[in-house]
């Protein structure tokens, strides 16, 4: 898992990074939200740590401007002891959870693998990107027309993925490791495959969005103009 951590302390950063990077996280560090924006519009994160305080750009503001941009990774606001007013502004804001310093790793930890394993939960079983359709729940791709049809787990799987990230590029290694697994002997072309058979049944539904395909990187859904 990759967490993306934003806080105005260098000290603090480094020694929460290493924490984290010790239980099997992997970790980028910023420090300021012109940098949460564009990591977490670029990258693919399952959470973000950040300092509520941040100058400049506050990491409130940043929150704003990643749901705004429909980009809704989980995030856990940090600050040391926030007034009742702050925290619910934190949370109105779009964040999470809300951690209040100083705090134990201990806590931190549990906070962290909570977020993670919420990731997603309260989400409707049908998204949408332009006139594409994605039913989870009937494993169904559909139009605005009401046609529908039919796809495999595996093409469930990477549309779930695509559908969490719009617009943005989706590394080939993170789909691998999200939907055959970390430790699987599965190759680039098993997604390219499975991408063709979604891009295939799209065609078929006359749907104004597309699978681009971001050579030697990934894949991104977009909607057509």
């Amino acid at each position: 898992m990759r967490i993306l951590l934003a806080d105005v302390n260098v000290r603090n950063s480094q020694a929460l990074a290493e924490f984290l990077q010790k239980n099997h996280f992997g970790t980028d560090t910023v420090y300021t939200g012109t940098e949460i924006i564009e990591y977490a519009s670029s990258e693919i994160y399952d959470a973000l740590v950040i300092e509520a305080s941040l100058p400049k750009m506050s990491g409130l503001e940043a929150v704003k401007i990643l749901r705004e941009k429909k980009n809704y990774v989980p995030v856990l606001l940090m600050s040391e002891n926030p007034s009742i007013d702050e925290i619910v502004e934190g949370l109105d804001s779009g964040a999470d959870d809300y951690i209040r310093r100083p705090f134990s790793f201990e806590e931190f930890l549990a906070r962290i693998k909570a977020l993670t394993r919420r990731k997603g939960e309260f989400r409707s079983s049908t998204v949408s990107i332009g006139n594409f359709f994605l039913d989870k729940k009937s494993c169904e791709i559909q139009n605005s027309s009401g046609e529908s049809m039919k796809i495999s787990l595996k093409e469930l799987l990477i549309l779930t993925l695509l559908f969490d990230f719009p617009h943005q590029i989706v590394k080939k290694e993170l789909i691998i490791e999200k939907i055959w697994g970390g430790n699987s002997a599965a190759e680039y072309n098993n997604v390219e495959v499975y991408i063709s058979f979604i891009r295939k049944k799209m065609e078929q539904l006359n749907v104004n969005a597309r699978i681009r395909t971001a050579r030697g990187i990934g894949y991104s859904l977009e909607e057509i103009a």
